[in-house]
């Protein structure tokens, strides 16, 4: 029996997931699901593959890696064992319990994905991943390979068969395969199991994190259907409390489950994305460790959360920043990183796995991120309205938090006139950039209306002045009278997608002349029909080698920008466009190729981030 979803139930849903032959070597990035535990994810790619999960955390290494190496890397595949199949993957209704359906000459069959989250119980910490094999029609034959490689294949293991699977034993983790299939171990280190199912009959294959020394427990079918519904009921009420009832409630939904399976838990972070070294430009250097939480993601973080009523993972959120800021540490760069590990450590050393190949060859394949240290002046805005819009929406901030960001906000306003490296972590020396000066204009400006709506304690005359200290310069510096456009830093006529944020963060009405013509300048020069790049790598060098492909946040920004100029017929337009970049499943990566393939790491929080703020501001444009 199939879990309670029956065949039926499943084709009501439409799913526009890839049609596949026999696995290539490397999926296309775009042919992935995801499942996670609030902990940790999996991929799961639309031909059964299992080539990305890392355990028991985000940023663990990794114990199946093949997408950064299909030879090396370690995967858990469950596909047909016949020639001739196709199929597709679609999300149970409103969960992240995933289905990948196989249409094969003998019949259909598919795989049912899921992790219990932690709040569905003990079971839940032990970080499992449980894979149902059901034949719907015909007799279907399946074989099952479990290839773990820990700590991104460095490290060597031992498998021994159970008897109620097997386990695998390596210095640092131990995972128990639990089954009722025979396996047999296969190269000395993986095992294998075929098995046939005729239509009705089920095989679940379930892998665990388990204490060292110790077996796999056999998982009873009430016990596994327990946890199905538990954790499709864990979803489903969770997602109850979005208030968001407007024209793209699929999408704008499967983005808010998306940014929750990128919650930590425990501390209530949220990672970039899930993923390393998934590149920007294929065969290209530009290849990053994105498990990571950016202090830029919070306001935008909480922003969605907020306007969509999840309160709860906003206020959480919001505790872990207010933690960074507390224990704020005097460095060059200043009291605050641009990015913290997801249990708030600063030390996120870079190095490379030269052993791994890399995605289809595109190598390096990095660890850690060497940006973290940046001088990035725009974090201090981006933090400040997270606090304000937490404070307005959500809970108040308290004394202490109060005094430790006071004390941030004087640094920035001793500092915020300097050359810093700028939003996108180039890596080509210092300038002053006009988002920087920007974004610090934001911090000033938000922290007086908190000190106003709450009458906080602040030194309002020397806080005012350097508002408007910065705001002149902008205007006299960063405006280009040339182009006609505030253009990517001073003293030069460049241009850069970061400053659509300008109307968006209030810094200018949405109709002055001054922005109209930045927007139609903008939208000349770097939108190619929907898609917008960052800036122009050719006439703006960012010390890297490669191209830029085009990057799915900043087209959400300009779509919100048309939408706030009253252009909502290009903006809507424009949108639409947009979602037909999303994958199978809903989900988007960093960017989007020449043609239309999906680039960077997969899925990016801050491009569903963009997603629900678009929709939502669209939404009331149009009424």
């Amino acid at each position: 029996m199939a879990l309670d979803v029956p065949d039926a139930r499943i084709g009501q849903v439409i799913s526009r997931g890839a049609q596949w032959a026999p696995r290539a070597r490397y999926l296309p990035i775009a042919e992935h699901g995801l499942i996670g535990d609030l902990h940790t994810v999996a991929l799961v790619g639309t031909d059964g593959t299992i080539d990305w999960y890392c355990c028991p955390r985000f940023d663990s290494p990794s114990v199946f890696g093949a997408i950064l190496d299909a030879d090396r890397g370690g995967m858990f595949r469950i596909s047909p064992d016949c020639d001739g199949w196709s199929s597709k993957q679609l999300y149970l209704p409103d969960t992240n319990v995933l289905i990948t359906r196989f249409l094969m000459p003998d019949g259909v069959g598919e795989v049912q994905d899921f992790m219990p989250p932690a709040q569905t119980g003990g079971a839940a910490h032990r970080h499992r991943i449980i894979r149902r094999v059901l034949a719907v029609r015909g007799r279907m034959r399946f074989v099952v390979d479990v290839a773990p490689r820990f700590d991104y294949a460095r490290a060597g293991h031992e498998v021994a068969l159970t008897p109620h699977g097997a386990v695998f034993r390596s210095p640092g983790l131990e995972l128990g395969l639990s089954t009722r299939c025979p396996l047999e171990v296969v190269d000395g280190a993986d095992v294998r199991a075929h098995i046939e199912l005729n239509a009705g009959e089920t095989a679940t294959f379930v892998l665990d994190r388990v204490e060292p020394g110790t077996m796999p427990a056999p998982d009873s079918d009430e016990s596994i259907h327990a946890e199905f519904d538990a954790t499709v009921a864990f979803w489903r009420g969770w997602l109850r409390n979005s208030r968001y009832s407007g024209r793209w409630r699929e999408m704008v939904h499967r983005s808010a489950l998306t940014l929750k399976l990128l919650t930590y838990a425990p501390t209530g972070a949220i990672v970039a994305a899930p993923t390393t070294s998934l590149p920007e430009q294929l065969g290209g250097p530009r290849n990053w460790d994105y498990r990571y939480t950016w202090m830029r993601d919070a306001a935008f973080s909480l922003y969605g959360l907020l306007r969509l009523g999840f309160t709860e993972e906003a206020g959480a959120f919001m505790q872990w920043l207010e933690a960074r800021f507390r224990h704020a540490a005097d460095c060059e760069s200043g009291p605050l990183q641009i990015m913290y590990g997801i249990d708030g450590r600063a030390d996120l050393p870079e190095e490379e796995l030269t052993h791994f190949e890399g995605y289809m060859g595109s190598a390096p394949v990095r660890i850690g991120n060497g940006a973290a240290t940046q001088l990035q002046l725009d974090i201090y805005g981006e933090l400040m309205d997270a606090v304000y819009l937490c404070n307005k929406y959500g809970e108040p901030i308290y004394h202490d938090g109060w005094i430790e960001l006071s004390r941030n906000l004087e640094w920035l306003i001793d500092n915020w006139d300097q050359p810093d490296e700028g939003i996108w972590e180039t890596r080509g020396g210092r300038n002053n950039y006009t988002y920087s000066r920007l974004m610090s204009w934001v911090a000033v400006e938000r922290a007086i209306r908190i000190a106003r709506q709450r009458g906080l304690p602040a030194d309002l005359g020397r806080w005012m002045a350097a508002r408007d200290r910065i705001y002149s310069q902008i205007m006299e510096r960063g405006w280009n009278p040339a182009r006609r456009a505030f253009v990517q830093h001073y003293d030069t006529d460049v241009l850069d997608a970061s400053l659509l944020l300008m109307p968006l963060c209030k810094f200018i009405a949405p109709t002055d002349p001054r922005w109209i013509s930045t927007l139609d300048a903008i939208t000349r020069e770097l939108v190619s029909d929907s898609l917008v790049y960052r800036y122009n790598v050719n006439t703006s060098p960012d010390g890297l080698a490669g191209d830029e492909a085009t990057f799915s946040l900043c087209s959400f920004w300009w779509v919100e920008a048309l939408a706030r100029a009253g252009r909502l017929d290009e903006a809507r337009l424009t949108f639409e466009k947009m979602l037909t970049y999303a994958n199978h499943v809903g989900l988007y990566s960093e960017e989007i190729g020449p043609t239309g393939e999906q680039l960077g790491n997969f899925p990016q929080a801050f491009t569903h981030l963009a997603l629900i703020s678009a929709a939502y501001n669209l939404d009331r444009q149009l009424g």
